[in-house]
C-alpha cells in the first residue's frame, strides 16, 4: 500500500514558508546515539541536520527523545511527557530492534502510533526500522503491518543496509562493532536511507508545485496568505478502527508525581529527576527484606517497571497481583548483562478483566543479609492501561 505523504507534505511546505517546525526522535538506543562517536554523528541529528540545509529560513527544532533498553510499551506510556509536550511537527519512530516479533508488541506499538498521530499538532510520523545485523532479528513485520495500516512512510534498514552486509557489500564490523549499534559510519547509512526516503517526497513536491499555477498568479497577496492559512490548518482525516484489541493507546505510567501507594519499609526517592534520560528518579526503594509496597490500580493491563542492576549482589522483590499469593511474580534485581542498569518492564497483566486491580511488591528476605551489601530494591514505575 502506497503511504500518505500529506502530512510530511504540510512540514516541508511550513519550513518552505519560514515557519518554526519541531521535529522529533523517538526510540531506543540506537536512536539515543548508542556507539556514536559524538552526538552529531548519530541518525537523528543528521536527518535534522537535512531539514536545517534544506529549508535554511525555518526555525527549526530538534527534540531526540530515544532512551537505550526499552521498548514501545514503555514509549506509549511516556511519550506525552517526553516527546508530545513539545507540539512537534514531525515524529521518526523506531523501536522495531527493541520490541520482540510478537503480537504483544505489535499492540503495543500500535497504541503509540495512534497516540502520536491523534495528538492535537497532528504530527507526521516516519516509521524507522532498524534490524540486528548479526542475526536479522527486527519487529518490522508486525510494525510494517501498522505502518501500511495506517499508511504511513516507512525505511526499512533489514532491505537496505543489512542486504548490503548479507550481500557482502558491507562488512558488519564495519558499521556496527556489537553487531547491533551502528558506529558513525553506519549511523550515517541509515540517515542516508531516511534522507532518501524525505529527498523523494521533497523533490515530488516540487514537481507538483511547478506544474501548478504559482501560488501568488492572479490572487492578491491577502488572498494568498490566506491560503497558507488554511494549508497549516486543514482537517485531518480520523483514524481508522484499530487492527489490535489497542489496549495501551491510553496507557499511563504511575510514579511519587502521580501515585499515593501504601508504604511498609518502601520509600519515596526525593531526589530531584533531571531530564528523561536521569533514569532511576521518581520512584520508590527498598532497602531491607520485607519492605512493601501496595497499589490500587483500575486497569486491565498492567506492567511493572524496576531496575536490574549490573552491581550484584541486588536485592530481588516478589509481586502478588489481585492477592493471588499462589502465584507470586519474581522480580529479580541482578542484571545479567553488563551495559549498564536496566530499565526493566514486565508485563504482569494482559487483557485481564477491566477494574480495580491490587499490586503489591515485597523485597524478599536474603540469607546473611545483614553481613552483605545488597544493591535496594528500585521500583519505577507501574504502567497500567
Amino acid at each position: 500500500m502506497q503511504a500518505d505523504d500529506t502530512r510530511l507534505i504540510r512540514c516541508m511546505e511550513r519550513a518552505s514558508q519560514g515557519k518554526s517546525l519541531t521535529i522529533g526522535f523517538f526510540g531506543g538506543s540506537i536512536t539515543q546515539d548508542s556507539l556514536a562517536s559524538v552526538h552529531e554523528k548519530c541518525y537523528a541529528y543528521r536527518t535534522y541536520l537535512w531539514w536545517k540545509e534544506n529549508f535554511p529560513k525555518a526555525d527549526i527544532h530538534y527534540v531526540n527523545a530515544g532512551i537505550g533498553g526499552t521498548d514501545s510499551l514503555y514509549g506509549v506510556s511516556r511519550v506525552t511527557g517526553d516527546m508530545l509536550i513539545y507540539q512537534p511537527n514531525l515524529v521518526f519512530i523506531d523501536f522495531s530492534v527493541n520490541d520482540k516479533p510478537t503480537n504483544f508488541f505489535r499492540e503495543s506499538y500500535e497504541g503509540l502510533i495512534r497516540r502520536v498521530l491523534n495528538f492535537p499538532s497532528f504530527p507526521a510520523v516516519v516509521l524507522l526500522h532498524n534490524v540486528r545485523y548479526d542475526n536479522g532479528l527486527t519487529a518490522e513485520p508486525q510494525h510494517g503491518e501498522i505502518g501500511d495500516y495506517y499508511r504511513l512512510p516507512r525505511v526499512s534498514i533489514r532491505d537496505t543496509v543489512y542486504q548490503r552486509v548479507q550481500n557482502q557489500e558491507l562488512r558488519m564490523e564495519d558499521i556496527s562493532p556489537d553487531g547491533l549499534h551502528p558506529n558513525d559510519r553506519g549511523h550515517g547509512l541509515i540517515a542516508k536511507e531516511i534522507i532518501r526516503l524525505l529527498e523523494s517526497v521533497f523533490d515530488s513536491w516540487k514537481n507538483q508545485k511547478s506544474a501548478s499555477q504559482p501560488l501568488c498568479e492572479g490572487k492578491n497577496v491577502e488572498a494568498a496568505g490566506e491560503e497558507n492559512r488554511l494549508m497549516d490548518t486543514v482537517k485531518v482525516d480520523a483514524l481508522p478502527h484499530p487492527i489490535t484489541e489497542n489496549a495501551y493507546q491510553g496507557a499511563k505510567r504511575l510514579t511519587i508525581a502521580n501515585a499515593l501507594p501504601k508504604l511498609d519499609g518502601f520509600l519515596a526517592d526525593p531526589h530531584e529527576k533531571l531530564g528523561h534520560l536521569d533514569h532511576f528518579k521518581n520512584g520508590w526503594i527498598g532497602r531491607r527484606g520485607g519492605d512493601t509496597i501496595s497499589f490500587s490500580v483500575e486497569a486491565s493491563c498492567i506492567a511493572v517497571q524496576y531496575r536490574k542492576s549490573v552491581c550484584h549482589p541486588a536485592r530481588r522483590a516478589e509481586l502478588v497481583l489481585d492477592q493471588d499469593t499462589a502465584h507470586p511474580i519474581l522480580l529479580d534485581g541482578n542484571f545479567d548483562e553488563e551495559w549498564g542498569d536496566c530499565l526493566y518492564l514486565e508485563s504482569i497483566l494482559h487483557h485481564g478483566k477491566r477494574g480495580t486491580h491490587t499490586v503489591q511488591i515485597r523485597v524478599l528476605p536474603e540469607y546473611g543479609e545483614e553481613s552483605i551489601s545488597y544493591v535496594p530494591f528500585y521500583l519505577l514505575s507501574l504502567i497500567s492501561a
